[in-house]
C-alpha cells in the first residue's frame, strides 16, 4: 500500500508541476497556475502522513519507508529550485520570456551554482535521514532497517561533494571577460 501511495505522489509532483505551468503560461490563468504549483508540496506531506500511519499501524520498517524518506527529502532540497528552473524554462518556451540563464564553465557563477547544488543535496539528506530515523524510532524497532540506503548515499553526496566543489578549483576567468584562449605548442 505504502508504495503505491509513494508513486502516486510521485506521479502527483509532476502532474501538478505541469499542470500549474501549462495553467499559467498557455491558458494564461496565472492564480490557477498558482494554485497548482502551491499544491506541489502537498505531495510529500501525504506521502510523510502515509508513512506515519503505516508505521504506527504496525508496519516494520523496511526499503518503502527509507524511499519515502529519500522522496521527502530530495523534496525539501531541490523542490524549490526545481518549480523555479521549470517556472523559468516553462516562461521562455510557452510565453516568450527571457531564456534562462546558465552559467558558463569555468567562471566564478559556475562554480557557485555547483555548490549551491551541493549544499541543497546536503539538506535533502539531512532531511531524508533525519525522517528515516524518526520512522524508525516512531515504529519502536530501532532505525536500523532504514538506513541501509543512507549509506550508499552518503558516498553519492560525497562524490557529489567532491565534484561540485573541483569547480571553484577550475575558475579561469570572470563572468564579465572573454575566455581564455588556449596556445598551441
Amino acid at each position: 500500500m505504502l508504495l503505491a501511495v509513494i508513486a502516486a505522489c510521485e506521479v502527483g509532483f509532476w502532474v501538478l508541476l505541469v499542470a500549474g505551468l501549462v495553467t499559467r503560461y498557455l491558458f494564461r490563468l496565472p492564480k490557477l497556475g498558482m494554485a497548482f504549483l502551491l499544491a506541489v508540496p502537498l505531495v510529500d506531506v501525504v506521502m510523510l502522513v502515509a508513512s506515519v500511519i503505516d508505521i504506527r499501524s504496525g508496519g516494520e520498517p523496511s526499503f518503502k519507508h527509507s524511499l519515502a524518506a529519500i522522496f521527502i527529502g530530495v523534496s525539501v532540497g531541490f523542490g524549490h529550485w526545481t518549480l523555479q528552473w521549470a517556472d523559468g524554462w516553462a516562461a521562455y518556451k510557452l510565453a516568450g520570456g527571457p531564456r534562462p540563464d546558465k552559467p558558463r564553465k569555468g567562471t566564478r557563477a559556475k562554480a557557485e551554482f555547483e555548490r549551491r547544488g551541493w549544499y541543497r543535496h546536503l539538506l535533502a539528506y539531512a532531511v531524508g535521514v533525519g525522517v528515516m530515523i524518526g520512522l524508525g524510532l516512531l515504529s519502536g524497532q530501532g532505525y536500523d532497517a532504514l538506513l541501509g540506503p543512507a549509506w550508499t548515499w552518503t558516498i553519492v553526496l560525497v562524490i557529489d561533494g567532491v565534484v561540485s566543489f573541483s569547480y571553484s578549483a577550475d575558475v579561469t576567468e570572470d563572468e564579465d571577460r572573454e575566455p581564455r584562449k588556449k596556445v598551441a605548442a
